[in-house]
């Protein structure tokens, strides 16, 4: 499974591309804009556009990097995406372009079948496509078939959205066991939101799917909150993970290994020491 990581701070990019082991980097307006705006307040001058091309570098060409449209319309998502490919793409030559499955609100407002028209199109344009905010296995069929390079089903979120509608209350990064919760009123019943128990469940019988079909599609666990869902997600069979710096940081660290390096360090006898003078 290859590990991205989701987050736009040029310093957790570049102390992760030391270590090794990254493989990509996903992205969203919200956390680009937070990143500059902090380098302006330690007075460091740039723009946003400059701060992308920065992040693009840093991961670097093997690196690929989701950078998001705006629009919500095919045409506008289409035209967006091009211009975001054409803009930043000669940096590194890793930029994908990250279009959400379904463009209706909580309103009911927008046109259902955009997303995956504007995945469609960018992908017959050889632009590789992220498609993001996958809830259900079906809506990751529809992406995989419409070209998607990647899809993003959201694991974190249907764990939150299982845990909201029956009242538990929960911390962002508490663990949701892959299995899913049963029903308080009703011990016998498992807690489901669309038929899925869990956003490991998502993710699990989107890989099912997907290699009975062979779909040419790799697919990204998203919205991953702790160190055992990214262990998770593995024995899913998901191809990549992206998980923020802080849960990247975590997955190294165990009392065991702790308490591993006291007993380790001790036996360091001086005369074995001498070996390396």
């Amino acid at each position: 499974m290859k590990l991205f990581l989701d987050t736009a701070t040029l310093s957790e990019i570049k102390e992760a591309v030391s270590w090794g082991i990254i493989e990509g980097v996903t992205t969203n307006p919200s956390l680009i804009k937070k990143a500059v705006k902090s380098k302006q307040d330690e007075g460091i001058k740039g723009n946003m556009e400059l701060y992308i091309k920065n992040i693009l570098a840093t991961a670097g060409r093997l690196c690929p990097v989701s950078l998001e449209v705006a629009g919500l319309t095919v045409d506008d998502m289409v035209a967006q995406g091009k211009l975001l490919y054409e803009k930043f793409d000669s940096v590194a030559g890793n930029v994908v372009i990250k279009i959400p499955v379904c463009t209706i609100d909580s309103g009911g407002k927008g046109e259902p079948f955009d997303g995956i028209r504007a995945i469609w199109q960018l992908s017959d344009e050889k632009i590789p496509v992220n498609a993001t905010l996958i809830f259900t296995p079906e809506q990751a069929i529809l992406a995989a078939k419409a070209g998607a390079e990647y899809v993003s089903p959201f694991a974190g979120r249907i764990d939150d959205r299982i845990r909201k509608q029956a009242g538990v209350s929960f911390g962002k990064s508490d663990y949701f066991p892959a299995e899913g919760l049963r029903d308080p009123a009703s011990p016998d019943t498992y807690l489901t939101d669309h038929g899925l128990y869990s956003g490991i469940d998502l993710v699990e019988r989107i890989v099912a799917i997907f290699e009975q079909y062979e779909f040419e599609c790799e697919i990204i666990a998203s919205s991953l909150r702790n160190p055992i869902q990214v262990r998770e997600a593995a024995e899913a069979g998901a191809h990549i993970a992206t998980i923020p710096f802080s849960v990247l940081k975590s997955m190294v660290m165990h009392p065991g290994s702790a308490d591993g390096i006291d007993a380790f360090t001790g036996d360091l006898v001086d005369e074995y020491l001498d070996l390396f003078e």
